[in-house]
């Protein structure tokens, strides 16, 4: 084993808080009962088909989708391993409607914790990896026991924001500021050991895409102006890129993180404001994305600095490679020619 891979990420939280000497603890906690709980979701996924945890409930969230056995087990194993630290003012989870109070029987904390518990499930039958994202602000309500308001903040209010993607590893990512870090599951030993330290998107990166072309004839014109561009149908790009689409948001996120690319979810006839959740997994993706030299966008402006009006407020999602990203903010704007050879031009080595 190399030294790195001796790093558990409980020493590498420790370490990050010893560089702030007025930390008292509560958000390392936090960060260790994320990890907890996806210990526990793992060992689930891992079970699927053998186990009763696949098929849905019955029920019906706030989304308007039928609700899978293993997203209700993730909510709950999430919700359970935070409720009762006095860490926390609350939370939200895409599966719930309404801020999640902790229960009076418990103190509460200065900080919120939001979370998709457990993305992309419905592939989780065919065997496709799928995730969690988690996100972390400071409370600023002064209601005592937290509130909504606590949950809508903007991006760039994020303490810490991560997803763990369950797959042939399970591993999780996350950073707090400070770079972005990985930590892949070693199941003999139930610890997350440190694989993937100070991650940067590849620049220039592969010329991959990431989007669902289902949708192709509900795109706007400029959407469709783009994937052709990228596809080289237009006849302007001699180089056409990849298409890379697997339908599970952190596993095409975690790929184009590692390798380069660019993943997008536009705006549509049918979804005007987008399909993706702002706070529950563009928001805590975009901090990941920035921190580790990329670019999430709208297609006209930052995630990052949405100020959200309600709890599963949606939005386009354009993340990735910086000079990517770019490529398809000018397409959007109408404006593919401006300046279009110095964007491309780092990606004229990519692969």
């Amino acid at each position: 084993m190399t030294s790195k891979s001796l790093v558990t990420i409980e020493r590498h939280i420790i370490e990050a808080e010893r560089q702030f000497p007025e930390a008292t603890g509560a958000f390392s906690n936090i960060l260790y009962d994320i990890a907890f709980a996806a210990k526990m979701i793992a060992r689930e996924v891992r079970r699927a088909g053998l186990a009763d945890v696949l098929g849905y409930t019955g029920e019906v969230n706030v989304q308007g989708e039928e609700v899978k056995k293993l997203d209700e087990y993730a909510h709950e194993v999430i919700f359970k391993a935070l409720d009762h630290t006095g860490h926390l003012c609350g939370m939200a989870s895409e599966e719930v409607a309404d801020f999640i109070p902790i229960p009076d029987r418990f103190p509460t904390g200065k900080y919120c914790v939001l979370f998709d518990p457990l993305d992309g499930s419905s592939n989780i039958e065919a065997n496709v990896s799928v995730g969690t994202i988690f996100s972390v602000h400071r409370k600023v309500s002064d209601h005592p026991r937290g509130c909504a308001q606590d949950c809508l903040q903007p991006g760039y209010s994020q303490v810490a924001a991560g997803y763990v993607v369950y797959g042939s590893s399970t591993m999780l990512v996350y950073t707090t500021g400070n770079g972005v870090h990985g930590f892949t599951l070693e199941p003999s030993i139930g610890e997350f050991l440190l694989s993937h330290p100070d991650i940067r998107i590849p620049s220039p990166g592969q010329r991959i895409f990431s989007v669902n072309e289902g949708n192709y004839m509900k795109w706007s014109s400029q959407q469709r102006g783009l994937v052709d561009y990228l596809k080289g149908l237009d006849g302007t790009n001699p180089k056409p890129f990849s298409a890379r689409y697997i339908g599970s948001l952190v596993a095409d996120f975690h790929r184009n993180l590692l390798y380069g690319g660019m993943f997008m979810y536009p705006a549509d006839d049918k979804n005007p404001n987008g399909k993706l959740r702002l706070l529950y997994e563009a928001a805590p993706l975009a901090m990941i994305a920035e921190h580790a030299g990329g670019r999430a966008s709208t297609g006209t402006s930052r995630i990052m600095d949405i100020e959200p009006r309600s709890l599963h407020e949606r939005t386009p999602l354009y993340i990735g490679s910086a000079d990517q990203v770019e490529i398809a903010e000018r397409f959007l704007a109408g404006t593919p020619g401006a300046g279009m050879e110095a964007a491309l031009e780092p990606l004229a080595a990519g692969v």
